[in-house]
């Protein structure tokens, strides 16, 4: 009797024992991070999705908000709005150059040193963020102290404010420092080295930051995924293609004002318009100029004769406002040397090769302009019989590849070669080509 007593009591200990045990275990493993992957430059849609990816965390309950760096730069303004925004967020920002083998330079080494945590993959690369300017000769530093020392000081504040190393934050900029993952966890300018994202968030676990344990061993990890409006905005922020669906616009509004009718001047406008909404509305307007002035001239060479003077200066004003249209100049765009001429390169040389053809096209409209006309410049040419002819009923010939009617005073047949004597309209008068009429003779 007493042992029924004591049976409740002793399964209510051993169920709050394991309620205590296993709690723990059930927290770590509770939660979830949300992860969301910046690879390829910085752009004006760039801070925006940073921007919704912080709602989604604050407003889902995410641990933490891990941002995964792949970038060669970007665009400074953008850079400067992520910065400002990761110390305003109740949420840990985690940042995380990755995968294996890539780098964050520039713009990525900035926003990497201003998140709450910093990590690298192994054989990662961060640095390079001193401002350069694109010349006519190849690139240069920006050496305006104005420029460079209000970087420099937004770095090492930055740097300063969770802890790490100001000295290397400032060498990023003023000399160009580039520093791979163990050197970077060795001169204390990020925390941890993480070859997987699992393997981060066991380190990161236990750790305290803005106020909250994070608990991300076990974690759920969900990517995050920009909506329609951002994705597509991303694609066409992109300052390759924006550029490219600039120049496609202007190409489409130049075929469409050259033949009516097909509507291509109206895919032209669209093309245009997203190009602009694509770089927010950021242009440099010399160039707009430019190109607009290239369109009108080349518009006035199809339009009307010439001798190719309007062409040639349209696709000289086309092509060089293509090249003082390209997003690289400082401070609009904060990249790597190489990143920004291989945008010069994707932009500038479609356009080259776009002009060449049309002044090919241009010169053979020329030519035909300039040709006399044809009329009886059949006479005395040769012509070979395709279907027969006699001087009852006329046949066909083939001259150039043209079918032709013609009649003849002689009997042809298929194959044979003739001379055109007459030309009556669309009907030909032959006879037998005298070669021909002598080795016919002979037989």
């Amino acid at each position: 009797m007493n042992f029924q007593n004591r049976l409740p009591v002793s399964l209510l200990f051993l169920f709050i024992l394991s309620a205590v045990l296993i709690s723990p275990a059930m927290s770590q493993e509770s939660g979830s991070v949300l992860v969301l992957e910046i690879s390829g430059a910085i752009t004006p849609v760039t801070d925006d999705i940073v921007a919704d990816a912080i709602s989604i965390a604050e407003a889902e309950g995410h641990q933490a908000l891990i941002i995964t760096l792949n970038t060669p730069g970007g665009g400074l303004d953008e850079t400067l709005r992520i910065t400002e925004m990761i110390p305003q967020t109740s949420v840990p920002v985690i940042g995380y150059v990755y995968p294996e083998g890539t780098q964050a330079w520039s713009a990525g080494t900035l926003i990497l040193i201003s998140t709450d945590v910093a990590a690298m993959a192994p054989f990662t690369v961060i640095g390079s963020a001193q401002p350069v300017s694109m010349t006519p000769s190849g690139s240069e530093p920006v050496t305006d102290t104005k420029i460079v020392n209000a970087l420099v000081e937004r770095a090492t504040e930055n740097a300063r404010m969770h802890g790490r190393n100001e000295t290397a934050a400032r060498e990023f900029i003023t000399e160009n420092l580039n520093l791979n993952a163990q050197t970077a966890l060795d001169y204390e300018v990020i925390e941890y080295v993480a070859p997987s994202m699992e393997d981060l968030l066991v380190q990161v676990n236990g750790l305290d930051v803005k106020g909250s344990t994070l608990q991300t061993a076990g974690s759920d990890i969900v990517y995050y995924e920009a909506p329609i409006r951002l994705a597509f905005m991303n694609i066409i922020s992109n300052p390759v293609v924006s550029s490219l669906l600039l120049l496609l616009g202007v190409y489409a509004v130049i075929f469409g004002i050259s033949n009516p009718g097909f509507g291509a001047e109206i895919f032209g406008v669209v093309a245009i318009v997203m190009a602009l909404i694509g770089t927010g509305f950021d242009v440099n307007i010399g160039a707009v100029f430019l190109i607009l002035v290239g369109v009108a001239l080349l518009a006035l060479e199809l339009q009307s004769p010439g001798i190719g003077v309007f062409g040639i200066a349209g696709m000289v004003c086309i092509v060089a406002g293509s090249i003082l249209l390209a997003p690289t100049e400082f401070p609009r765009n904060y990249s790597p040397a190489e990143f920004q001429r291989t945008v010069v390169v994707t932009v500038v040389v479609p356009t080259i090769l776009v002009g060449l053809f049309l002044l090919f096209a241009m010169y053979k409209v020329l030519e035909v302009r300039k040709r006399k006309p044809q009329f009886g410049g059949l006479l005395g040419e040769t012509a070979v019989v395709h279907k027969p002819i006699s001087p009852e009923q006329a046949g066909y010939v083939i001259h150039r590849g043209e079918y032709w009617k013609a009649r003849s005073p002689e009997a042809l047949e298929k194959g044979e070669k003739v001379v055109i004597l007459e030309k009556d309209g669309v009907m030909l008068t032959v006879e037998r080509l005298r070669s021909e009429a002598g080795q016919a003779g002979k037989e």
